[in-house]
């Protein structure tokens, strides 16, 4: 979280998306989640999100080519107005703002598009209206919003549990590089979620020396072995030890995700993994020129959208003053 605090006109923040080295997810708790054990890292994919003074909550979005806006709401239940608002009320204050969103996240991809542009609100307002909140503060009021939104204020890398939502910053001493395959057609994060509980025992029970008796079934945990190979940089201790728990019910709800992955592979990826609850998947490469090879690769197999990306990157910060 960076950038100047002087008042000025409008503001624009940018925020990155999101990938996850690792998503550990338990059993369904009783209020309806997961508990997650998960390691963000934040790649070089942006929207940007300019601020105004208004006299009533707007929204506009805009994107690059690659992204398809549909799914966008452009009303008071875009994730950057609740920002707005929630940020507001906690200052007792009864304002209102012009929020221009432009998209280069893709949508729906599981790369976090949403958050990041509640993320970038929540910090534009802050500098346009002078608020000075506390990052301990917006960290929280982040939480509040959605899972994914504390992360997009860090950036960098770092460590969730709970809903994800509890971060806490991760020694990310690589350079890294990505490409980063879209698809067309989106899954739903709820269904993948759905899938998983059915595919997923909700006990364990040992087949020594009393089957019947149910065993505890612990939350998940972050490898040893990946938070190593992010602290030395090591990109093959990093290709073994990168998961993701959702990946299998995805792929089953898309088998065609499959091929993606297939192509991937032969196309020289060091690893593949599935993007948050998909459908993007990530193929990590050795350096910047290997990312570019394999995107070549990538696209003529058919898959039009592919971008090499670095990471880990800045988390929301402010670009401009107006």
């Amino acid at each position: 979280m960076t950038g100047d605090r002087a008042p000025s006109r409008s503001v624009t923040v940018r925020a990155a998306a999101k990938i996850n080295l690792h998503l550990g997810v338990g059993v369904v708790r009783s209020d309806g989640f997961h508990p997650l054990a998960t390691v963000y890292q934040a790649v070089g994919l942006y929207d940007d999100v300019l601020v105004a003074e208004a006299d009533a909550w707007l929204v506009t979005v805009t994107g690059a080519d690659h992204v398809a806006l549909a799914e966008v709401p452009q009303d008071d239940s875009n994730i950057a107005v609740r920002a707005g608002r929630t940020l507001a009320a906690h200052h007792g204050l009864e304002k209102a703002a012009r929020i221009e969103i432009h998209k280069g996240i893709p949508v729906a991809g599981g790369l976090a598009g949403g958050s990041a542009d509640a993320a970038a609100t929540l910090l534009a307002l802050d500098r346009l209206w002078s608020l000075e909140t506390s990052d301990a503060d917006l960290l929280r009021i982040a939480g509040e919003l959605g899972s994914d939104v504390p992360f997009a204020l860090l950036g960098g890398a770092a460590t969730g549990h709970g809903r994800g939502e509890l971060v806490e910053p991760l020694q990310d001493n690589g350079v890294w590089w990505w490409v980063v395959v879209g698809n067309d057609t989106g899954l739903s994060t709820p269904a993948v979620y759905r899938h998983f509980d059915e595919l997923t025992p909700t006990e364990l029970t040992p087949t020594e020396p009393t089957p019947t008796e149910p065993v505890e079934v612990r939350d998940p945990t972050i490898p040893e072995a990946l938070v190593e190979a992010l602290r030395t940089g090591d990109v093959d201790l990093l290709a073994a030890s990168i998961g993701n728990d959702l990946q299998e019910p995805a792929l089953d709800l898309r088998p065609d995700l499959r091929r993606t992955f297939s192509d991937g592979a032969e196309a020289g990826a060091l690893a593949t993994l599935l993007s948050g609850s998909g459908p993007t998947v990530l193929l990590l490469c050795r350096d910047a020129v290997h990312a570019r090879e394999v995107a070549g690769a990538m696209r003529a197999s058919g898959h039009e959208h592919c971008w090499p990306v670095p990471a880990p990157v800045a988390g929301a910060h402010v670009v401009s003053y107006d």
